[in-house]
């Protein structure tokens, strides 16, 4: 049996495994099939369920990355207060990226498995859509989501991978991952093709990136085993 992702599906680099969802936001056949059935599902309870960002492509990964390394994006510290990017070296800067942003060829938004979502109908007139953890709490407007979604989720056959369990990884109650085909996923992706990908890429830092790739990995490979139902 040919896997179910290509390298270069795994990496960003090709998307013809995906379909569009109503709205332009792709995902797996088999992930969109999932998150529209949950959808209908939550409408019977009142809310009205969106996919803030579904894929995202490598290069779309990467300017956010450069965007971030470079300071023209704002860098966070873990109760998603800035940081004084004058104040840290390249190795600090990666880590406090890795916190909120995934490294291009590593962000499951890659692969059409994963989803970021919201609920429309709870945003509050003028507010807008900021995609932090606050948003989701108890105190949030988006708690009746979240609350929904702990109930829900995995009847659908998803699960949140950022939870806060691991320690250099910031809290995503947003994000989804379809289980089935995220697993298969993480076991596919190889830190060769990565590491070749990430030669070849325009990604500010790369020397201190590359340096320290395997213990970057390590870290990557160690947080899916530990999360993954």
């Amino acid at each position: 049996m040919s896997p179910l992702f290509s390298q270069a599906q795994l990496l960003g680099l090709d998307e013809h495994h995906l379909i569009e969802l109503p709205g332009g936001q792709r995902l797996t056949a088999a992930t969109a099939t999932a998150f529209l059935a949950m959808q209908q599902a939550a409408r019977s309870a009142g809310l009205e369920l969106a996919v803030a960002s579904g894929h995202r492509n490598f290069g779309r990964q990467l300017q956010i990355w450069n965007g971030k390394f470079t300071g023209q994006r704002p860098l966070l510290d873990a109760d998603s207060r800035p940081l004084d990017t004058d104040r840290l070296d390249e190795t600090q800067k990666v880590a406090a990226i890795l916190r909120w942003s995934a490294l291009p060829g590593c962000s499951r938004h890659h692969w059409g498995t994963d989803l970021d979502l919201y609920a429309p109908n709870l945003l509050p007139a003028g507010a807008r859509l900021q995609l932090e953890p606050w948003e989701y709490r108890a105190d949030g407007y988006f708690a009746p989501l979240s609350a929904w979604l702990d109930a829900h989720m995995a009847d659908f056959g998803f699960y949140r991978p950022y939870t806060g369990a691991a320690s250099s990884m910031g809290d995503e109650p947003w994000h989804l991952s379809f289980i089935p085909e995220a697993r298969q996923a993480e076991q596919l992706l190889r830190l060769e093709s990565l590491a070749t990908c990430l030669q070849s890429a325009d990604i500010a830092g790369k020397a201190c990136i590359l340096a320290q790739l395997p213990q970057l990995w390590h870290q990557l490979t160690s947080h899916a085993q530990e999360s993954t139902p």
